[in-house]
């Protein structure tokens, strides 16, 4: 079991069934998840992963008296099985990270009358409405008030501490008065006095902040209630800077201690309507609002506001990209170097990952990495999240394909960008997947499409060259991308696991990932990413339609393909594209690193 401590998970478990008998619990639900529904988690909020020893951003764990089980996707898998071997909790593999498959099972294992709980407090309100309507079918009961962590988990951290600051001229793009009248011209179209906003991304893009709480995005932990004049920010206050408060308070911002939130929701008068979305707050959060008020429910207005990046956000992330491209170029000119030398020290994949870091601190306005690099070379680089550790990454060497996903937090722009690097031989297999996957991205890279088109529907243009074969992959083809902001935003999702519902509509300024893949369990996984702005494309006698202007700068190894899978106009393609990246990045690049560019974007 490499990851896991044992007998500490083995502890931890018996702590937890102990404290469940004496409150009389028979099932504890543990979602991935904190009060603000965020995807990466400061310290305090990883209960699933101190309490299972799975290390993946997405799973849920419940624990009975005689069973632990961690549902998760595809995506994580292999690491779970790594990770969970030994420690006595099952693996319950589910088709997609939003699945809601373990609500089943705790409606069809648990009896008449028994008793699940969980933590209203991160348990987000649809999948607590979903729960209480499915157990209360079998006469089971719901507990949410009850955090049973905090019984066991001893020393638990405490909320984070890094201090909150503004995002700096020129990079904010609206004045921060102007978004808060946007936002309150919304709520009353709504009917709404108030808005409820939990989720951590969009506060920070509301009022042009920016923090270090959570790990790869640049958010701190806060919630806000905008009223009819007044916005409240429940933060801790030692982490905004008296200049900043003042700042705020101009801007009609009062400060107020993060732990009066609940109080202040109760305190909210009877006539007030009060906006939030069912999808980004928790159960707790509606729970606290007086009984009798007003709750109107629909998307988060900055949702789709924060989504649409101006014109002037889009020339910054571009400005962004070249840097990021170059950065990429200089690390992989030196990895080909690396490769090319007999003589040369082993290199392992957290090596790797540590030197792409470095390229990108050397770049302009960069703050950090948008998430935890993957490295993954031969075998690895099939499980779709690898997390290399020191402990026992692989070592670079022989033959196969190296697959390394990467980003950067800039001040001017997030990044996302997936290559695959040839190690010794590629076999024509190896080149044939790879080339399957380049088509898929060029196939999307590509589309045109009505403006309004909800994001799902896109998902098939990608997958159909691979389709073709018999080959599918287990992750969704795109996400959307914050202006330093989260890696992973909504609300566009261009993947087969989300509803194509009306929110989920392609909208001009939208930056999503394309990321096709083929991974073969033992073997080796391939993946090719950018990143895509949607800009308009025209009007037809059929309406307003939109296309994708590419965004990422990194050449894509043509050592990697077989020429003879592609046809011409795709061949096209790619040979614009790196025409492209060429013109772009050569100004940034000398010596080795730009002969190298120069070589890797020769035309096919």
């Amino acid at each position: 079991m490499p990851h896991t401590d044992l007998t500490a998970i083995t502890g931890r478990l018996a702590a937890v069934r102990e404290t469940m008998a004496r409150q009389r619990i028979d099932a504890l639900l543990v979602p991935s998840a904190d009060p603000h529904l965020s995807e990466y988690l400061p310290p305090r909020w990883q209960g699933r992963e101190w309490l299972s020893g799975f290390t993946g951003s997405v799973g849920t764990l419940i624990i009975t008296a005689d069973f632990a089980g961690v549902w998760t996707d595809a995506r994580y898998w292999t690491q779970a099985e790594n990770e969970l071997a030994g420690t006595g909790i099952a693996l319950m593999k589910i088709p997609s990270g939003a699945s809601t498959l373990y609500v089943d099972w705790l409606a069809d294992t648990l009896q008449p009358g028994q008793v699940v709980a969980t933590d209203g407090a991160v348990l987000g309100l649809a999948i607590a409405r979903l729960l209480e309507q499915k157990l209360a079918r079998r006469d089971i009961v719901l507990h949410t008030e009850t955090d049973v962590l905090d019984a066991v988990w001893h020393g638990r951290p405490g909320l984070p501490v890094e201090p909150v600051f503004e995002l700096p001229a020129p990079y904010a793009a609206l004045p921060r008065a102007e978004k808060l009248a946007a936002l309150r011209a919304a709520m009353a179209s709504h009917g709404a006095t108030h808005h409820v906003i939990s989720t951590l991304d969009d506060i920070a893009w509301l009022l042009n902040l920016r923090g270090a709480d959570v790990p790869f995005n640049p958010v701190f932990v806060a919630h806000a209630v905008i009223g009819p004049a007044r916005a409240t920010l429940f933060v801790a206050q030692h982490k905004i800077p008296a200049p900043l408060a003042q700042a705020l308070a101009a801007d009609a911002v009062d400060i107020v201690a993060y732990e009066g939130f609940t109080a202040a929701l109760g305190s909210l008068p009877d006539s007030a309507a009060v906006l939030l979305d069912p999808r980004r707050v928790t159960d707790g959060t509606r729970q606290a609002l007086p009984a009798g008020i007003t709750v109107l429910e629909a998307i988060n207005p900055t949702t789709v506001a924060k989504a649409q990046k101006s014109g002037d956000e889009a020339q910054h992330v571009r400005a962004t990209m070249e840097h990021d491209g170059a950065a990429l170029c200089e690390f992989l000119c030196w990895l080909d170097a690396e490769l090319a030398d007999p003589a040369r020290a082993p290199l392992t994949e957290v090596a790797l990952a540590e030197r792409l870091t470095q390229a990108r601190a050397r770049r302009p306005h960069f703050i950090s990495p948008s998430f935890g690099t993957i490295a993954g070379f031969n075998a690895n680089g099939a499980i779709m999240h690898y997390r290399a550790k020191p402990a026992d990454c692989a070592v670079v060497a022989g033959d196969g394909l190296l697959l390394i996903d990467s980003g950067g937090q800039y001040l001017g722009g997030t990044t996302d960008v997936t290559r695959v690097v040839p190690v010794g031989a590629v076999s024509a297999a190896q080149r044939r997947d790879f080339t399957l996957v380049l088509k898929g991205l060029i196939a999307l890279s590509s589309a045109r499409f009505p403006h309004g088109v909800k994001s799902p529907m896109l998902d098939a243009i990608a997958r159909a060259p691979l389709w073709a074969e018999g080959i599918d992959f287990g992750h969704g083809t795109g996400h959307g991308v914050g202006f330093f902001l989260n890696v992973h935003e909504g609300p566009q999702s261009i993947s087969p696991s989300t509803m194509p519902e009306a929110q989920t509509a392609m909208l001009p300024g939208m930056i999503t990932s394309i990321e096709p893949g083929v991974y073969r369990p033992g073997q080796w996984g391939i993946r090719i990413e950018n990143l895509v702005l949607n800009v308009r494309a025209g009007d037809t006698e059929f309406g307003a339609f939109l296309q994708f202007e590419t965004l990422t700068l990194c050449p894509i190894d043509t050592r990697c393909i077989a020429p003879g899978l592609l046809r011409d106009d795709e061949r096209q393609w790619l040979n614009d594209y790196h025409a492209q990246v060429r013109t772009r990045l050569a100004p940034l690049l000398d010596g080795d690193a730009l002969a190298w560019l120069y070589t890797r974007t020769e035309a096919l």
